[in-house]
């Protein structure tokens, strides 16, 4: 008799991972034995899956230890209870806004005190050696905590992994650079402190992992957005060398140099920053309410810098030069990333082609050609067709730019499935959107949800697991990934059917590919 598909690969992931059917006990509930002292968690909704939440992995960043890099925790005495997140990072409370509901915002306290991380497990013992997932938040380097709904770990420690979410510093608290912090450093380096808290946590889960039945010989870093781009460079840096086996970005992806800015128009902003705060000094800048410095002026934003330590060079040239830390990696894109903005898709015809002639100058016409439109409606379709075209590409060329200098593979995917949403159905499979399938999280969203829905958040999930686990998504029962290979590129189309794809006809890649390169 052959077993239905998704019933099948369930059986052999479970064998191969060794995941506790639904309704065991957790095994791991005795106070856990970290290098701080002991932990106690708590049980998860399904009683296999033990979960400690707001473990800290530094000191609190407060006080003279602002803008500095993160420091080992102390150790505590008796057993610390991990029952509740930690509080999340500095940040505005923006509340839910466009396509990103509540569900996909931190809801908890903030505070300066920020550097915890939380933890999910259904390991029967401290010598399961299962993988890891460290999963990093998006938010724009500004916004963002692991404690965020969709990222709750247990549908996907049930099905074999340990999941970890954390927090880290964020926007000037996070990555202030300054020549006041440059020179008081040992590494005459400032910025980047919360890349080097994510660092401070991939350490911390190197050393601490195993007494929750995770191996910290296969950590796979994961992360979307912001969390994506952090994955790059934690990919780029030499600190983070050795800390992980795999890396997930999802919609981050792009040519690596565009995501750092210089040390010096850094640390300018950094003076501009403090000038506007009224602090004349980094003693009285240090010496501010934490509330204080959550908000910049015009032109000021803050985020990831070559540093000189954490990133010695732009990513990109440490990429080009083969210096990177080459491991398995997965990256993909959603079919509407840009449908947050409320003119994406209503565009006109003469605005259409307008915008064509800015953006490809003397291949306009020829972009026209391949998107031709008679009529407003026709407009509209023809700017997400050419948008996700332009982004399938971008992929392609990246992959086929790491395949120059890594040895390990590469997996693409195009996310296309949009969340159902009777109200909103303009925002389609928005950034963001993936995220409860990859967690397999349907129910932490009040949604029309349909069998498609179920069927593909399982097998998207298991995907992610599989090459947590492996390197490699593909096991039996799931629709074949094929690695990226130039020769015959192809990315996987995850969506209520999910097969293989190529690329866009010929004309296309090669227009959007000598756009990529002007």
């Amino acid at each position: 008799m052959r077993l239905p598909l998704c019933l099948a690969f369930s059986t052999a992931i479970a064998s191969l991972l060794g995941t506790l059917p639904r309704g065991a006990s957790a095994q791991i509930a005795a106070p856990v034995r970290v290098e701080s002292g002991l932990l106690s968690g708590v049980s998860g909704s399904d009683p296999s899956v033990r979960v400690y939440k707001g473990v800290p992995f530094a000191r609190p960043p407060i006080g003279e230890l602002r803008w500095r890099p993160p420091q080992p925790t102390a150790h505590w005495d008796g057993v610390r209870k991990a029952d509740r997140f930690g509080p999340s990072a500095m940040q505005p409370d923006t509340g839910a806004f466009g396509p990103w509901t509540r569900e996909f915002i931190f809801g908890n306290e903030v505070s300066e005190d920020c550097l915890y991380l939380n933890i999910w497990t259904a390991a029967q013992d401290a010598k399961a050696k299962r993988p890891v997932l460290v999963y990093i938040h998006g938010g724009g380097f500004s916004g963002g905590s692991g404690e965020v709904a969709v990222y709750d770990g247990e549908e996907l420690a049930k099905k074999g992994l340990i999941v970890v979410t954390i927090n880290y510093r964020l926007g000037a608290l996070g990555f202030l650079t300054h020549p006041e912090l440059t020179r008081e450093s040992d590494h005459y380096a400032s910025g980047n402190y919360g890349l080097l808290d994510q660092v401070a946590a991939l350490q911390w889960i190197r050393k601490n992992i195993a007494a929750f039945g995770g191996d910290p010989g296969r950590v796979a870093i994961a992360g979307q957005s912001a969390g994506a781009v952090s994955v790059h460079l934690l990919t780029a840096s030499p600190l983070a060398r050795g800390l992980f086996q795999r890396a997930i970005a999802e919609s981050g992806f792009g040519p690596a140099r565009y995501f750092t800015g210089t040390r010096d128009s850094a640390e300018q902003n950094g003076v501009k920053f403090a000038r506007q705060k009224g602090a004349r000094t980094l003693k009285e800048l240090r010496a501010l309410p934490a509330a204080e410095l959550i908000s910049a002026g015009p032109g000021i934003r803050f985020g990831p810098v070559v540093d000189g330590y954490f990133l010695p060079d732009d990513a990109q040239t440490m990429f080009e030069k083969g210096r990177r830390n080459d491991v398995p990696t997965l990256i993909g894109i959603n079919a509407d990333e840009g449908s947050s903005n409320s003119a994406y898709g209503k565009v006109k015809v003469d605005a259409f082609r307008s915008r064509a002639r800015q953006r490809y100058g003397n291949r306009a016409e020829e972009f026209l050609k391949l998107y031709p439109v008679e009529s407003d409606a026709a407009a509209g379709s023809a700017e997400k067709a050419a948008d996700r075209d332009r982004g399938v590409v971008s992929l392609a060329a990246w992959a086929e730019e790491r395949e120059k200098t890594a040895k390990s593979k590469t997996y693409l995917y195009f996310f296309a499935r949009a969340i159902p949403w009777p109200q909103h159905p303009e925002f389609g499979a928005f950034h963001t959107g993936e995220v409860p399938y990859i967690f397999r999280n349907l129910k932490k969203l009040e949604r029309p949800w349909e069998p498609a829905d179920r069927k593909l958040a399982d097998i998207v999930s298991s995907y992610w697991v599989n090459f947590a686990a492996t390197g490699d998504p593909n096991r039996e029962g799931l629709p074949i990934w094929p690695a990226f290979d130039s020769k015959e590129p192809r990315l996987m189309r995850l969506d209520a059917a999910s097969a293989a794809m190529g690329l866009p006809e010929l004309a296309k890649r090669d227009l959007f590919t000598k756009t990529l390169n002007d």
